[in-house]
């Protein structure tokens, strides 16, 4: 099941030193996932066009998050391929929530599951990593501790693919041209992604500190 199976999408293992052992096998991607269990998706991966109506869907699950956590949430951003405009994606919202500590799980997830969020990842030996799941509309909220580095990288990411049209063309064709290939699971397609996601987030970073 597609939607199901891409939660793990923004998790592309590369060559960068910040990121940790790839997930791969079944067994592998089943144990980080609350219930215990991956659906195959035995498929090739479908792009949508950009969508104008994504930064106003972000906009709306920011309302409903920020409603329940308040001041709680101390970093909160669209990112992923549905916050950079011009991008084809999966039409599900990334979106970035960073707490005191993603660790605490009591301190925040009661409080968005009452808003329609569901726990569906941990992953405590990748940066105490937190995925909660939305469905109307598709979401995928990320939840770091604040001062994660995930944080930075996943910004740079995002504002070089937005300012630099080459690095969001380079990450378009891509994309394009991995989703025509079938994947046992959208994991595999994002870890395959990982070679020019890293390089981008190293141009970003580099930039940054210059």
């Amino acid at each position: 099941m597609q939607v199901d199976a891409a939660v793990l999408s923004w998790r592309p293992k590369g060559a960068g030193k910040a990121m940790t052992k790839q997930l791969e096998t079944d067994e592998e991607l089943a144990a980080v996932r609350v219930g215990g269990s991956i659906a195959p998706h035995n498929a090739t991966i479908q792009l949508a066009p950009y969508d104008p109506r994504w930064p106003e869907q972000y906009a709306a699950e920011e309302a409903k998050i920020r409603a329940a956590l308040g001041d709680a949430a101390l970093v909160l951003e669209h990112v992923g391929s549905t916050s950079i405009p011009g991008l084809s994606a999966k039409p599900i919202l990334d979106i970035l929530l960073a707490v005191s500590d993603s660790a605490d799980e009591d301190a925040y997830v009661p409080a968005l599951t009452a808003q329609g969020y569901r726990l569906h990842i941990r992953e405590p030996d990748w940066e105490q990593h937190r995925l909660m799941k939305g469905d109307h509309p598709l979401v995928n909220l990320h939840i770091f501790t604040v001062g994660s580095k995930e944080i930075s990288r996943m910004l740079g990411f995002r504002d070089r693919c937005r300012n630099y049209p080459e690095e969001r063309r380079l990450y378009e064709e891509t994309k394009r041209e991995l989703a025509t290939r079938t994947w046992r699971h959208v994991q595999h397609y994002a870890n395959a992604k990982g070679e020019v996601v890293e390089a981008i987030i190293a141009r970003a970073l580099k930039d940054g500190t210059e």
